[in-house]
């Protein structure tokens, strides 16, 4: 082989090396345990209500420290949450806030928010909220 020829392998070889460390795209959202802890919740899988809420409250400071955004659903499951453990305040702030992140969620969201609304006594006639 030549030198020019072994010159040119050379160099596509250190190019595609380098091409290899190139810095990946930032992700949109920081997932974290998030899907795995939703999946928990869904499948009852021995799920400790309370700290489900405290390891996404953690995991959302965490994200807020970073500058970064939580992921869709994130919101509205811990409203969930917080609302299974009695707390219908922070779940409506939560939703609302899943409102506005995420606009597509509005008709969902907005269900759960009318439910809230309901006097109680249709929740104790057996109807879930």
């Amino acid at each position: 082989m030549s030198t020019r020829c072994l010159h040119g392998i050379l160099l596509a070889g250190v190019l595609s090396v380098l091409a290899g460390c190139a810095h990946q795209p930032k992700p949109i959202y920081m997932w974290g345990a998030f899907p795995r802890q939703q999946y928990d919740v869904l499948q009852h899988d021995g799920v400790n209500t309370a700290e489900q809420i405290q390891a996404l409250e953690a995991h959302a400071e965490k994200v807020r420290g970073k500058g970064a955004a939580l992921p869709p659903g994130f919101r509205a499951h811990l409203g969930m949450l917080k609302l299974s453990v009695g707390d219908a305040d922070q779940a409506r702030q939560l939703w609302e806030a899943e409102k506005e992140a995420f606009p597509e969620s509005a008709p969902y969201m907005g269900q759960l928010l009318k439910r809230l609304e309901k006097p109680k006594t249709i929740a104790s006639e057996g109807n879930p909220i």
